[in-house]
């Protein structure tokens, strides 16, 4: 991953798709994208471009179509993100983030049952 990576809101919406599919066209990521927001097709293409200029994607440009793979996988975006988040919005709280994503939103039986596991696993390593 690139030092500087710091992708807008709308890149950040471009790579999870990537992430998804692995790899797309700037086609492929105009269709999902414009599902959600009303977009260019140019501008899909110009973001897409953007993001190869910066590293954020790789592009293959073997065959007419263009094929754009994420530089970095997503797991990597998430702890950097979150990290970044702990440090800035929680004074360095990692439980005051947990308190607050749990609050204010529906977790499911299974997102309970693996964050269970999760705190288990921490305490039982804590305790070594």
């Amino acid at each position: 991953m690139t030092k500087s990576f710091k992708p807008t809101e709308s890149e950040l919406e471009i790579l999870s798709i990537l992430w998804d599919k692995q790899n797309a066209t700037v086609r492929e990521v105009h269709e999902i994208v414009q599902q959600s927001k009303n977009i260019g097709y140019t501008t899909t293409l110009k973001l897409m471009q953007i993001m190869h200029e910066k590293g954020m994607v790789s592009r293959d440009e073997s065959s007419k179509t263009h094929i754009y793979t994420p530089c970095f996988n997503k797991e990597k975006a998430q702890e950097q993100y979150v990290g970044k988040m702990i440090r800035t919005l929680f004074s360095g709280s990692a439980s005051d983030l947990v308190l607050q994503a749990l609050g204010n939103n529906e977790t499911s039986r299974d997102e309970l049952i693996a964050i269970k596991h999760l705190i288990a696993t921490l305490e039982k390593n804590a305790n070594q």
